[in-house]
């Protein structure tokens, strides 16, 4: 049998459509319930639905009259803030296609973008670091708009552009990620295939609100499904959360492994008696930390895998746990395959992961560049540029990205698989594995990891000889403070080998 996942399409988005419009469709329904509560030590800062909607609306009224016509660019350059997805929906409310972007870009860096875009206005934290440009929509202005009278929603084409993302793709040149309005009904695949998520559910997520993981997991689809999302206030300490995951009663928390490592790293115990599960994204999800997770907690954490250009669509959860060291399957209405050079592989065999063109979720382009489009297209499929395999029953193991894969003798190795082995290792905190050179033309495998103390060599050595088959074994081994990671905690392997040279 071939490496094809396919049980049926996903219901067709409906026509006319409009993103915010889904986000917001259980506002009428249910105006009083609070969607969404900043987290403070001392108590909480509430918005009702009917509050949310009519501030989004009220900004799309706003950013009309300010000039900007629907269709139209505008990058965001705001801040930790309630203010980011107040206006990110409300410029989508509008029809006008908003960009988020990190706080930590520098001015130069917005610049390329500017000039990349041609955004029609910049909506800006003047603390913001942004390059020049004729107009401006500063924090106060944004505010001011809330309370204007509410604009329609901009309804039409579920295919049309409704919001552009930034990703540093395997090139690490940045590139503009076009998508579609019909994105968010996209995401509906996720609520059963990975969140378990009901309305009943207070989901935490410990993002940023200017994050695309908070936006999406941590936001908008709790509100899509008339759930309340719980954001800790900017400045948090991640070792203040578990009190408020306690305090706030939330049912479901979502971060990236690195959140979950921290808070079992604190000495006190985790005490969280209303969470039901925990939600992992980001990087790779060691089966270690999973484990301790679980026995200081008694809950499980269900992993997702995606990509800036499909979101999510792969994902462990609590109607289908992953099995093994696979990270779990593709969510129900994903048309997904493993691919080889001349289509899909047989079940069991390593290609790379791809998703079907006519998935809801996937981009519609990369901005300006359609030849990079093009090239990541093999047939009717688009290459994630990840390696993995399938089972026969459709579960997925990852097996690291095609320019993180390694060779040692011939031998394709991934550094997941490395990590993995080590990551149980008492001494072992974080590590990662990287391909380095260590004379002309000669390469072998290193691993990186973090930990109280530099181990002892020969028995890091003894360990990987019991735990890897000797092809896979690093051949050397480098202790470090913290491993590279960029702004969102993802382990950035392409730096890891600079850390060999300088030690």
């Amino acid at each position: 049998m071939l490496s094809i996942f396919d049980q049926g399409a996903f219901t067709p988005c409906p026509t006319p459509f409009n993103l915010a419009s889904h986000v917001m469709r259980h506002a009428a329904s249910q105006p009083d319930k609070v969607a969404l509560s900043v987290l403070r030590p001392d108590g909480s800062d509430d918005w009702t639905y009917g509050a949310l909607e009519a501030a989004i609306r009220g900004t799309a009224t706003g950013l009309l009259q300010a000039g900007i016509a629907p269709g139209q660019i505008v990058l965001m350059r705001l801040g930790n803030t309630v203010d980011f997805p107040l206006a990110y929906l409300g410029a989508i409310a509008a029809g006008i296609v908003p960009v988020p972007t990190s706080s930590q870009l520098t001015a130069p860096e917005t610049q390329k973008m500017i000039d990349e875009l041609s955004p029609t206005a910049i909506l800006r934290d003047p603390e913001v670091a942004c390059a020049d440009h004729p107009l401006q929509i500063d924090i106060a202005q944004l505010t001011t708009m809330r309370d204007l009278s509410p604009a329609e929603y901009d309804m039409g084409d579920p295919n049309r552009m409704a919001y552009v993302v930034y990703t540093s793709g395997t090139s690490g040149k940045p590139r503009a990620v076009a998508h579609a309005h019909r994105a968010i009904w996209a995401r509906q695949m996720m609520v059963d295939g990975w969140y378990g998520l009901t309305p009943d559910d207070r989901l935490c997520h410990a993002g940023a609100f200017n994050w695309t993981y908070t936006l999406g997991t941590g936001l908008m689809d709790p509100w899509a499904i008339g759930a309340t999302a719980l954001i800790p206030e900017p400045g948090t300490d991640l070792g203040d959360i578990p009190t408020l995951l306690k305090a706030h009663k939330a049912t479901i928390f979502a971060a990236a492994p690195g959140v979950y490592r921290k808070f079992l790293g604190s000495p006190d115990p985790l005490d969280l008696p209303h969470l039901r599960h925990g939600l992992s994204a980001g990087e790779k999800l060691p089966r270690e930390l999973h484990a301790r997770w679980t026995a200081a907690t008694g809950t499980a954490l269900f992993e997702a895998y995606g990509m800036s250009e499909c979101s999510t669509f792969i994902s462990s959860s609590p109607a289908h746990p992953a099995r093994g060291e696979a990270l779990g399957q593709p969510q129900p209405g994903r048309k997904i395959a493993i691919l080889g050079p001349d289509g899909p592989v047989p079940q069991g065999d390593e290609g790379t992961i791809a998703v079907h063109k006519s998935d809801p979720g996937l981009m519609l382009t990369y901005l300006n560049a359609p030849d990079e489009t093009e090239a990541k297209m093999q047939g009717d499929w688009f290459l994630t540029g990840d390696q993995g395999a399938m089972a026969i029953d459709g579960q997925i193991t990852y097996l690291g990205r095609d320019d993180d894969m390694m060779n040692a003798g011939g031998y394709r190795v991934s550094p997941v698989e490395v990590e993995d082995a080590l990551a149980k290792h008492p001494g072992i905190t974080q590590v990662g594995a990287a391909q380095v050179e260590v004379k002309e033309n000669t390469f072998v495998i290193a691993a990186f990891y973090t930990g109280p103390e530099t181990l002892d060599e020969a028995e890091l050595r003894a360990y990987v000889e019991a735990n890897l088959a000797r092809y896979k074994q690093p051949r050397a081994f480098v202790h470090l403070e913290t491993l590279p990671a960029g702004g969102n905690g993802k382990l950035l392997r392409r730096a890891l080998p600079a850390y060999f040279k300088a030690s």
